[in-house]
This record gives C-alpha cells, structure tokens and sequence, in this order.
C-alpha cells in the first residue's frame, strides 16, 4: 500500500518539493491562486518503482491535474514535467478512480 514519505522531511526535500512546485506552476503558466501539491510517495506494490513524485494541481475547483513522476522528489528535473500545452491531457476525471465515490 503507498505511503507518502517515511520520516521527519529534511531541508533537502523540503527545498527539492518547492523546487518541482516552483517548477510545476512555472511550466503550466499556474497563477498564484492555482494550488499545486508535490508529494513524494512510497511503494510497495510489484513492479512499482520504491519512490515516486506525484503532482496535482487544481486550475479551478473542479479541475485537477495529475502527473506521476517516477523517480524521488530530488531527482526530478524540469523536463521531466510534461509540455505545457498538454495540461488539458492531464486533468483527472475521478478524484478517488471508482465511479461509486
């Protein structure tokens, strides 16, 4: 089952998570009022990579955006964000991936 980051977050990671937020709403042309969140994410499942960094980021209330980034939040560099112009590809249509919530 994942679970987000294990341990008290260093500096480091709290500077490498603003980093990919600084960097998300820089590629995606966010306004300050767009909120964005990183998270690094466990994972224990076959075949899933140990760590991953997940972004979402809501351009109004009901349009979230998201992307997994399969690689520890430190290691993320900007290329690794999709183009800007696919953002409209990226919004998530179910919030929880089951019809019934």
């Amino acid at each position: 089952m994942p679970t987000l980051g294990a341990g008290r977050p260093t500096s480091d990671h709290r500077a490498a998570l603003a980093r990919v937020k600084a960097m998300t709403r820089a590629r995606f042309r966010l306004s300050e009022d767009d909120t964005i969140m990183v998270a690094e994410i466990e994972c224990g499942v076959p075949g899933c990579p140990p760590l991953e960094t997940v972004v979402a980021f809501w351009t109004d209330a009901a349009k979230r955006h998201h992307v997994k980034i399969f690689k520890p939040v430190e290691e993320v560099v900007e290329d690794d964000l999709p183009p800007w112009w696919m953002k409209d590809a990226l919004v998530a249509e179910e919030v929880f991936g089951c019809p019934c919530c």
